[in-house]
């Protein structure tokens, strides 16, 4: 068994055992990211948004996914839910990070 299909065995283990849980959630998706299954990170992406709205950073890679497979409108309009959930919650570190990848396709 690979590296990476071990991690996601294991995150999903903790998943069964907290399914709700944002963490894993995220860790599942950026895994599926790193292993090209972008349908599967984005539905997991998916969840963290639907579980926390204020996981900025769960836009942040579900719209590199979207720039990657070529689908840019989707990927603003990404881009901007996060930006206004990174101002909802205060959070200047990830504001910035949106900022600069929504205007990097713009």
């Amino acid at each position: 068994m690979s590296n990476a299909s071990d991690r996601l065995t294991k995150l999903q283990a903790m998943l069964e055992r907290q399914p709700g849980d944002t963490f894993t959630l995220y860790a599942i998706g950026l895994e599926y990211k790193k292993a090209g299954d972008h349908e599967r990170a984005i539905e997991h992406l998916d969840k963290v948004i639907q579980f926390d709205p204020g996981y900025c950073y769960a836009y942040y890679q579900k719209g590199q996914i979207l720039e990657t497979v070529g689908d840019i409108d989707a990927a603003k309009t990404v881009y901007q839910a996060g930006i206004a959930s990174a101002r909802a919650k205060g959070d200047a570190h990830a504001l910035s990070e949106l900022q600069g990848a929504l205007q990097m396709i713009e």
